[in-house]
């Protein structure tokens, strides 16, 4: 595996434990690592609950992968989600995995991948059970993407320039 940030990577979405809202911010970290060659996002998108992935999965040229649920409180999203990282796995074109969901259904996962080589990088949040951060050779908590995402909004408050323009403007509409 490369250290210049040329390794193919698979990043795989458990959209179920995985915010929409940080998909940006998430692929500009996995782009740290390496090069995103597989995008996939797992879920039952018949559900409301996954309806605000839509436009995040157009713009980021992310596949949806469909798994009903069959039966309520089953693992099916995590089960088609493993089954494709170990086809992958064993495809032997890639240099490591991204896997983003904050559930420990995905320890195992991450251990089989890295005893064969490859390195695993996690993306889930700080209620991330400790084994599966523990599994990943590295994990990185979706909050401190969140957080700087609200950093990169520039408080204008104070700005004494900006606030002469508007007060100006204001006072051009009374006239």
């Amino acid at each position: 595996m490369s250290e210049n940030g040329n390794d193919k990577l698979a990043v795989l979405i458990d959209a179920d434990n995985a915010q929409a809202a940080i998909c940006s911010e998430l692929l500009a970290e996995v782009s740290k690592f390496g090069v995103a060659n597989v995008k996939r996002a797992y879920g039952d998108w018949t559900t409301l609950s996954l309806k605000g992935w839509k436009s995040y999965l157009h713009k980021h040229a992310i596949q949806p992968i469909q798994q009903f649920s069959y039966t309520q409180g089953k693992n099916s999203t995590d089960s088609s989600l493993i089954i494709d990282a170990m086809d992958l796995l064993h495809e032997g074109k890639l240099d490591g995995f991204c896997l983003i969901s904050s559930d420990s259904d995905f320890t195992r996962l991450a251990s089989r991948i890295r005893e064969s080589g490859l390195l695993v990088y996690g993306f889930g949040e700080k209620k991330t059970p400790e084994a599966f951060v523990a599994a990943c050779d590295k994990f990185v908590f979706t909050e401190v993407l969140r957080s700087s995402t609200k950093q990169s909004v520039k408080d204008e408050s104070k700005n004494l320039d900006l606030k002469a323009i508007v007060l100006s403007k204001d006072k051009a509409k009374e006239l």
